[in-house]
């Protein structure tokens, strides 16, 4: 009987610990960012919020140099650091 007691409460253990576990990984991604560009204090980024995979052209504003077209998938993409990346924006058009 006591081991039965023990495996019982092993399980429900183990349940709680993957319930919670399930809880954190929906959890990641609602907080990834906001969509479009975004600057944390040391880097740039530029999420694509989609639910369908597509791929777009967004154009990256660099400081003291060329700007440039990126071709970026669903979810975040690094564009650099925060100093040197001024903006990005969607051109309206797939890649």
């Amino acid at each position: 009987m006591r081991v039965r007691r023990v495996v019982t409460s092993a399980l429900g253990a183990a349940a709680l610990v993957l319930t919670s576990l399930g809880t954190v990984a929906v959890a990641g991604p609602a907080s990834a960012g906001p969509c479009g560009f975004y600057k944390t204090s040391t880097d740039a980024y530029y999420r694509h919020c989609t639910t369908d995979d597509s791929r777009v052209v967004i154009k990256v504003k660099v400081a003291l140099a060329r700007d440039h077209e990126l071709c970026v998938k669903h979810g975040t993409t690094w564009l650099g650091s925060a100093r040197k990346i001024q903006g990005a924006y969607y051109v309206g058009r797939t890649c």
